[in-house]
C-alpha cells in the first residue's frame, strides 16, 4: 500500500482500516524506547515510518520501519539474536504473525504478544 503523506499524522489517516493498529504499534515502539526519533521514509514501492536512535541520521536506513499493506501491517526490523535474523528468532514468540527474516507481518494486533513485540524492539537496539 503506497501512501503519499507529508506528515506522520497524515500517514496514519491514509492507512484506512489499519490506522488504529498502526497507531498502537507506533506508540508501543516509542514507549519501549522513548529516545527514538521517527520520520517518514519512502522508497518507490512503499512509504513507512522509520525509527532512528537520536544520535543517528535520518539519511541512514532505519532499524525499524512500520507500514500498512493491503492485508496486514509490516514491521521491518534489522538485526540478529543468537545468530538468527530477528524475524526468524521471534517466529514463535509473537503469537499469530507471519515472519520473514526482517519483516513481521501482523494481520490483527489483538493476536500478537505485546510483551514479545517489546522484547523484539529492545533487541533491535540491543537494550
Amino acid at each position: 500500500m503506497k501512501i503519499q503523506a507529508n506528515s506522520i499524522e497524515e500517514f496514519f489517516h491514509q492507512s484506512a482500516e489499519k490506522e488504529n493498529d498502526l497507531r498502537k504499534v507506533d506508540q508501543l515502539i516509542m514507549n519501549t524506547i522513548p529516545d527514538l526519533q521517527r520520520g517518514l521514509k519512502s522508497i518507490p514501492s512503499i512509504t513507512m515510518i522509520g525509527y532512528w536512535q537520536k544520535n543517528n541520521s535520518e539519511d541512514e536506513w532505519p532499524k525499524i520501519g512500520l507500514a500498512p499493506q493491503k492485508n496486514h501491517i509490516s514491521l521491518y526490523v534489522s538485526g540478529e539474536k543468537d545468530g538468527q535474523a530477528l524475524g526468524d528468532y521471534y517466529a514463535n514468540k509473537l503469537g499469530k504473525t507471519n515472519n520473514g527474516k526482517a519483516c513481521i507481518r501482523i494481520k490483527h494486533l489483538a493476536d500478537v504478544s505485546i510483551k514479545g513485540l517489546q522484547q523484539l524492539i529492545r533487541d533491535v537496539y540491543h537494550i
